[in-house]
């Protein structure tokens, strides 16, 4: 039945949602920049306010009945980040007869090329339904993490990493509650595909086959938020974002034998919050503020499914995360709105458990975009992201969660460029009002 299940969610999302997830562009492998063109200009700042048009529902379900009639959202984004670890001391082989220089790479080098490569697209939609003047139903697609990180096949570290890949394929039903004039609730379900495949060397030598670890999982999660309106020109959301927990089912090919696994992995959970603000009639300011319960992913037993045994694990000892955000938006003319904004991110990963897999660090967002208003019905958006990461360094010098027999030391300066473009699409007429009683009801 899972199998069942695991296909006809994959294929739903793909035909939904496009594509896999690509490189992160939030800590470790989160990906907020690929939820939405309008939040990727503004820094995502506001989103769980509704600041950042339909994509806020991505982050608080509250905010879908901020959107009257029926509403669909369309968006694509490209991403593309750019790393190169280079070693900043010389790089050592633990044996049982001493340390050694390494020096069995021959001719290839010893840093791991770009792990970027090309970049990746990253899709997302959104689905607003109103059915009464106080209910809304809805549905929302995206790729919340993802990761595509490939070194050169031969490098000093590549018994830490060759290859990751890391795609997730959510779809959200939502719904909306306008309790008040000043309370909106609401709350959605995740149905979350998960897959990966991960490839690093059995042995230092440059000619040495890969070990692969690949398997997928469907599994569930939830989101809930409030949105309040304590007075007009002002919205304020806070929402949940649960944990979800995939049970991965694949293969581990050591290279000498493939063995069936299984494995727990537990994604974080966020709460964030979000402050909308209408200025004048021309000028609106939006903040932002988004933790990540990085810290519960830890380490992770791979088991033979056969016999319940340890094979190997995925040690990453993981902090929390913070996101902090602000930004304007200008009303230029009827049609056109220009908007910019910042923000600043503390990473989950550091000094001590960054891997070759991925560069991140501390980092500044710097982000414009605009919106046209095409007709009535409508809505064009467009964004850009520019992502300074500090400089990352990763330490295989003994105290590493997934220390090996290499001693190894480099440094990266990570750069992302995100580039989003949006529809967005008003199905019923703006000028018809919306109906006062259920679609669907009891005789």
């Amino acid at each position: 039945m899972k199998s069942i299940v695991r296909y006809t969610a994959a294929a739903t999302v793909s035909v939904a949602a496009l594509l896999a997830a690509g490189s992160a562009s939030a800590s470790s492998f989160a990906i907020r920049s690929g939820q939405s063109a309008e939040g990727l200009g503004m820094a995502y700042a506001g989103a769980a306010a509704g600041g950042i048009g339909m994509g806020s529902m991505a982050w608080n379900p509250a905010t879908i009945t901020m959107f009257p009639g029926r509403n669909s959202n369309w968006n694509i984004t490209y991403l593309k980040a750019s790393a190169d670890y280079q070693p900043t001391q010389q790089t050592r082989v633990v044996t049982p007869l001493g340390t050694f220089p390494n020096a069995l790479l021959g001719g290839s080098p010893a840093g791991t090329g770009d792990l970027g490569g090309d970049g990746a697209l990253i899709p997302a939609t959104y689905g607003a339904w109103q059915l009464t003047d106080r209910f809304w139903i809805g549905l929302t697609t995206g790729a919340p993490f993802g990761l595509r990180s490939k070194t050169d096949f031969a490098h000093a570290a590549q018994i830490y990493g060759r290859s990751a890949k890391v795609g997730t394929y959510n779809v959200s039903p939502t719904f909306g509650y306008q309790v008040n004039d000043w309370l909106a609730i609401g709350g959605a379900v995740q149905v979350q595909y998960f897959k990966t495949k991960l490839k690093q060397a059995v042995g230092v030598r440059a000619t040495d086959p890969s070990a692969i670890l690949e398997g997928d999982s469907v599994d569930f999660g939830y989101r809930f938020g409030i949105n309040l309106t304590p007075w007009a020109g002002t919205n304020i959301g806070l929402a949940y974002r649960s944990s979800i927990r995939q049970t991965l089912e694949g293969d581990f090919n050591t290279g000498a034998a493939v063995l069936p696994i299984k494995a727990n992995l537990n994604l974080p959970d966020s709460v964030v919050f979000g402050l909308s603000q209408v200025i004048n009639e021309q000028w609106q300011a939006h903040v932002g503020v988004e933790w990540t319960n990085w810290s519960r992913f830890r380490n992770i037993p791979i088991v033979n499914e056969l016999n319940g045994r340890p094979v190997t694990s995925l040690n990453f000892q993981y902090d929390d995360s913070w996101f902090f955000s602000a930004s304007l938006e200008y009303k230029y003319n009827r049609d056109l709105t220009l908007r910019a904004g910042a923000g600043y991110e503390l990473s989950a990963v550091n000094d001590t458990n960054r891997t070759v897999f991925i560069s991140d660090n501390d980092r500044l967002w710097l982000s414009a975009g605009a919106s046209y208003q095409i007709n009535d019905r409508l809505k064009m958006d467009v964004g850009y992201t520019y992502i300074h990461v500090e400089k990352a360094s990763v330490n295989y010098l003994g105290a590493h969660p997934q220390q090996g027999p290499v001693l190894y030391a480099a440094e990266a300066k990570p750069e992302v460029h995100v580039v989003s473009a949006a529809l967005t699409y008003r199905w019923d007429n703006p000028q018809e009002p919306i109906p006062m009683r259920p679609v669907v009801r009891k005789n």
